[in-house]
This record gives structure tokens, C-alpha cells and sequence, in this order.
């Protein structure tokens, strides 16, 4: 798991696991915000794997040929944040209906 967070790049997986950490707090203080909160951290996943495959294609565009494998690896990559992201948005739900009173 240390190995996904160092991949997926310090600061990107950093600034998710800060909105994680808000949420878990929010939970605890401010439950209304929880969903919210969960959907920014996908958006951010979101923005990150967009913001990382811009700067790779890039440098893809001066290296020149660049081998698949090479290609794929990096795609591999970029999905890390997005799934982190998801995962935090998919926590966020199950916390907001366990805090729904019951009908």
C-alpha cells in the first residue's frame, strides 16, 4: 500500500489523504459535509490522473519513440490517484447512510 502511495506521486496522494482525513473529522463534527467532501476528493483523483497524463504526454511528445509497455506503465500510474479518490468518495457514502436515521 506504501508502494501505490509513493507511485502515485507524495504531493498528489498527500492532498488526498488530507480531504480523506477532513472527511473522518467531518463525520465526527459536521456529518452534512461528508458527501461533499468525499466528492471533491474523486474530483481532485480526477484532476490529478488528467493533470499527470498532460505532463506525460508531453514529454512523450520530445522524447519521441516511446516503447508500449513504457506507455502503459504509465497509464497504470495515473490511475492510482483516481482510484484512491474513489475510494474516499465510495467511504464517504457508506459513512453518509450510516448516519441517515433509520425509517
Amino acid at each position: 500500500m506504501f508502494d501505490l502511495f509513493l507511485q502515485g506521486g507524495s504531493y498528489q496522494m498527500s492532498l488526498l489523504t488530507v480531504e480523506l482525513i477532513c472527511m473522518l473529522f467531518a463525520a465526527w463534527k459536521a456529518p452534512a459535509w461528508v458527501k461533499e467532501i468525499g466528492l471533491l476528493a474523486l474530483v481532485t483523483g480526477i484532476f490529478l490522473q488528467i493533470l499527470g497524463m498532460y505532463h506525460a504526454f508531453g514529454v512523450i511528445q520530445q522524447a519521441g519513440d516511446i516503447s508500449l509497455s513504457l506507455l502503459l506503465g504509465g497509464f497504470k500510474v495515473s490511475f492510482i490517484s483516481i482510484m484512491y479518490g474513489m475510494l474516499i468518495y465510495g467511504a464517504s457514502l457508506v459513512i453518509r447512510m450510516l448516519q441517515k436515521p433509520k425509517i
